[in-house]
């Protein structure tokens, strides 16, 4: 756990002020700077938007008897691309526009789904009623 938490705070944001610095000799740094706030204010319009969708879907699971369970995994994955799209670096802008993404969002749900229900199984989760 230790050893993810430094790379999470530590090595991931060093590679990020990396690119950056690369990328800002390579145009300059104010068009880096008008990028990255760019890809925030995109990023976080296209999470919204993409948030009251799958609201929406929620809504219609639960009117019609079903667990929304794949709305509910779509929600969380674009919770986690707004945060990334909204932290300044290259790879959290690849990694958030990844989760926006309908089509390429799906594979990466049907992994995060795979993922819970082996943790569940385990007895890693529980889940009561």
């Amino acid at each position: 756990m230790l050893g993810k938490l430094f790379l999470l705070f530590t090595v991931i944001p060093l590679i990020e002020l990396y690119l950056l610095i690369r990328i800002g000799t390579w145009i300059g740094a104010l068009p880096t700077i008008l990028i990255v706030l760019t890809t925030g204010f995109v990023g976080a319009w296209l999470a919204k938007l993409q948030g009251f969708q799958v609201w929406a879907r929620i809504q219609i699971e639960i009117n019609e008897g079903r667990f929304p369970g794949d709305p509910l995994l779509d929600g969380l994955l674009l919770l986690a691309a707004g945060l990334l799209l909204i932290t300044p670096g290259v790879l959290t802008d690849v990694l958030g526009f990844a989760l926006i993404i309908p089509a390429s969002r799906i594979p990466i749900r049907r992994a995060l789904a795979r993922w819970l229900r082996r943790m569940i199984d385990r007895g890693t989760i529980t889940i009561q009623s």
